[in-house]
């Protein structure tokens, strides 16, 4: 009896969740949107080839995908789950990122090797800036003023003016550099280094290295740990970090920038996105095909939802 009371409890103590997750499946050239509370699919949408970054437009009515083999960045509406237009762009289209008017989509090209800045208005490339070998991840600063293109062959991160659309800067980071990140107080970014095993945190107001953040789980080799997606909180409290083939996020205490935690994932986890509210986290796992939700209050796991084949990218709305 007491065993079904404390259920009970539980199930009341535990938040409904209201998300709906949009999930890149690369394997299956569609989205998946799921119910974030129930696993419940509320539907799939056909993109094009092989879909990898998403990205929600700041009032939740569109969901730009990039298409790495189409050469296109499809544009979903988030009401009727159709694909209500396509943007061209360049070649292979990896990651995307909006800046905070939402009017410019900045996709990386893996192939010709620059940024391609897109107007969504008028739906055409209005820039190509050139940046360095396989550039991978791209941000953008929280005050739009910068842009950040990470590049895979050169282990650096560029810094891209927006004002002049040119960069301007570079940043040395450990060997292979996936994602960054921007806390959102703008002061910092933060870089992931898959074959370094590494997240590199760098002060914005001059770009130079604060921190060079390592991960040690002493059940895995070294060369599992492979960091690739950050979250980092609005408070900069904490940074959340996939471990890629390590099936483990890394929370890091983002004011003395020391791990504290080492949380149960999937697979090969890609990427990570918050809860609207960020009591939540999402994992995408693409060697298992779920995600998994984890309370960040109890740091626990509170469920895993099947989703479909490669699951990359995420993105999280009310």
């Amino acid at each position: 009896m007491k065993s079904t009371c404390f259920a009970l409890l539980l199930s009341f103590a535990v938040p409904a969740l209201a998300d709906t997750v949009y999930v890149s499946l690369t394997k299956e050239d569609a989205i998946a949107v799921v119910d974030g509370s129930t696993g419940e699919s509320r539907g799939r949408v056909k993109t094009g080839a092989h879909p990898r970054g998403l990205v929600l437009s700041p009032d939740g009515k569109r969901l730009f995908v990039a298409l790495a083999e189409d050469a296109t960045v499809a544009v979903i509406d988030t009401v009727t789950q159709e694909v209500a237009a396509r943007l061209p762009v360049d070649e292979s289209p990896k990651s995307i990122a909006l800046d905070p008017a939402g009017r410019l989509l900045y996709a990386t090209d893996d192939a010709a090797q620059r940024i391609n800045v897109v107007d969504i208005v008028r739906e055409h490339v209005v820039k190509r800036i050139p940046v360095g070998a396989e550039p991978e991840g791209v941000s953008v600063s929280p005050d739009g003023r910068w842009v950040i293109s990470t590049s895979e062959g050169e282990d650096v991160a560029y810094w891209i003016n927006t004002a002049k659309q040119a960069v301007v800067d570079l940043s040395a980071v450990a060997a292979r550099p996936r994602a960054s990140r921007f806390t959102d107080d703008g002061r910092q970014l933060w870089v992931s280094s898959e074959n370094a095993g590494t997240v590199t945190v760098i002060d914005v107001a001059d770009a130079h290295q604060v921190k060079k953040i390592a991960f040690d789980l002493p059940d895995l080799p070294r060369d599992a740990v492979k960091p690739v997606g950050i979250r980092i909180d609005k408070g900069r409290r904490f940074a959340y970090i996939a471990l890629g083939r390590a099936g483990r996020i890394a929370v890091v205490d983002a004011q003395r920038l020391e791990v504290v935690d080492y949380l149960p994932a999937g697979p090969r986890v890609w990427n990570l996105e918050f809860s609207p509210d960020q009591r939540r986290l999402y994992a995408a796992n693409g060697g298992s095909g779920d995600v998994s939700v984890i309370d960040l209050e109890s740091r626990r796991l509170l469920k895993t939802l099947a989703i479909g084949q490669g699951p990359w990218d995420l993105a999280v709305g009310p």
